[in-house]
């Protein structure tokens, strides 16, 4: 099951809102997601931080850097649905 980013607005902190290609959206907070150390450490900086984007042929949400975070987790953390209720409601499964 293939879900994709289309939209990604920082609001405050580690918070996060965000649209799915299908319609989908909701919020989560990316401080109890992701270590922000090792690669994710320049994440610390509140300015690096909000200069979430995304990215235009992976569909997820990216910073500069090449750092990005796969869209699947962060589907099912912002709505709350898992990757098999959006496939029965597509009527792929």
């Amino acid at each position: 099951m293939l879900i994709h980013v289309t939209e990604v607005r920082p609001l405050g902190g580690y918070r996060l809102w965000l649209r799915f290609d299908d319609g989908a959206e909701g919020e989560l907070d990316l401080s109890d997601v992701i270590s922000l150390d090792g690669v994710f450490s320049p994440l610390n900086d509140p300015a690096f931080f909000q200069s979430v984007c995304v990215h235009p042929d992976w569909g997820t949400i990216c910073w500069p850097g090449d750092l990005d975070l796969a869209p699947e987790p962060l589907y099912e953390r912002a709505t709350g649905r898992t990757l098999e209720y959006v496939e029965r409601a597509r009527g792929s499964g």
